[in-house]
């Protein structure tokens, strides 16, 4: 089954928003920025908004699609495939972007959200999805 998702890219001058997680128990971590599903009725701007208020407590500002990917994964041995709406955004309160990390209210979530320069992400902790990191330069 092919999921629809929806992620947002928060900058902060070279650094983005992003919730590590490990592919698997025992393997590195990966990155990715703040999103989740789009519900059945509701718009991938609108899954965005919904998403953050529910993860982190915070409204958003400024959406801007950016571009969609199409996503082949394996995650916790699992195969799964994706369309991703990539957004660029600005939170409501500007006082996030002075936290050095945000707690992810989620469960299953045990990680909260840190803010990351873009020149560290690499084989150690890749950004995900692909094509991701093109997508940062629009």
């Amino acid at each position: 089954m092919i999921r629809v998702t929806a992620l947002c890219l928060f900058r902060d001058g070279g650094r983005i928003l992003v919730a590590e997680e490990p592919a698997a128990p025992g393997q590195p971590r990966f990155a990715r920025p703040l999103g989740g599903g789009v519900e059945q009725g509701e718009t991938s701007r609108a899954a965005i908004a919904r998403e953050i208020r529910e993860e982190l407590g915070q409204a958003v500002t400024s959406l801007r699609l950016l571009g969609v990917l199409e996503n082949l994964f394996t995650y916790q041995g699992k195969s799964g495939h994706e369309i991703v709406f990539v957004y660029d955004g600005r939170f409501v309160d500007e006082s996030v972007y002075r936290l050095p990390e945000l707690p992810i209210v989620e469960a299953g979530h045990a990680s909260p959200a840190v803010w990351r320069s873009l020149d560290s992400f690499g084989p150690d902790c890749p950004l995900v999805p692909a094509g991701l990191m093109a997508l940062l330069g629009r």
